[in-house]
């Protein structure tokens, strides 16, 4: 096997193994806590299925960093070389109230850039995963959108905006439904961006910089699967970009002027 390919079978072990700790601790009797915000849960299914994702990648890689969203991961994405990112448990506000829409995700970078991605959806019975070839969902290949009339589309104003914030929240939520035929809003920024590279949606769209262990898998499934994925300034989107604006191409220039009204 390339070490892309291997990679990417990487990807999908370690996103399976963190996506069964979830999944079996799903809907059961945890402790709750918050970190930042009101909302921004954490219990210890994220840790365990974190540890299980980084335990699969030890193997094979035991000498490469991991950036992860919780313990003491690494928070940042070194600039040169190549790395692992991690989220245990994206959608974790849907994951503590019994919603099925979280996902476990896992991304191989090199120089910053992201070469595989898994992001697997134990609850909706979906694994998006992409290597140096198109994105697949559940080992068939799928695709961006076609949709180039901005009536008939679907965009995701996502990430989240703190109390402090609100009333940006409420501009995207504006922007979108001013531009676009209807508004979705799944909960996880990753699902949304692997609905964007299945066609699902046909954007998802936010003006805050985002974490890396919340973007770089999904931004790299829509990538390959055909799509667009750019900052607020319409450049090639990176784990260091302020906004995210990711599209079928089709209504990219639309996406990227609802994100930059917010």
């Amino acid at each position: 096997m390339t070490d892309p390919g291997a990679r990417r079978a990487a990807a999908e072990r370690a996103a399976r193994a963190g996506g069964e700790v979830a999944a079996s601790l799903f809907r059961g009797d945890l402790a709750v806590e918050t970190k930042d915000n009101e909302t921004d849960y954490v219990t210890r299914a994220d840790g365990e299925a974190q540890e299980a994702a980084v335990e699969v990648l030890r193997e094979r890689y035991p000498d490469e960093p991991v950036v992860g969203e919780e313990a003491d991961a690494r928070k940042t994405v070194p600039e040169t070389g190549r790395a692992w990112v991690v989220d245990p448990i994206d959608g974790s506000h849907n994951y503590v109230r019994g919603g099925r829409v979280w996902g476990t995700c896992v991304a191989a970078v090199r120089d910053g850039e992201p070469v595989a991605a898994a992001t697997v959806c134990p609850a909706l019975g979906d694994a998006y995963v992409a290597g140096e070839g198109p994105t697949e969902r559940n080992g068939e290949v799928v695709a961006v959108s076609d949709r180039a009339d901005p009536a008939t589309c679907s965009v995701a104003p996502t990430v989240w905006w703190p109390s402090d914030r609100r009333d940006e929240f409420a501009r995207a939520a504006e922007a979108v439904v001013t531009r676009f035929g209807d508004l979705r809003r799944p909960g996880s920024v990753q699902v949304a961006l692997a609905q964007v590279a299945a066609g699902r949606l046909d954007a998802a769209i936010t003006n805050v910089a985002v974490n890396p262990w919340d973007s770089i898998a999904g931004a790299h499934l829509v990538r390959r699967a055909g799509g667009r994925v750019t900052d607020l300034a319409g450049d090639r989107w990176r784990h260091d970009a302020t906004g995210l604006v990711a599209s079928n191409g089709a209504v990219h220039d639309d996406a990227l002027a609802a994100a930059t009204e917010i």
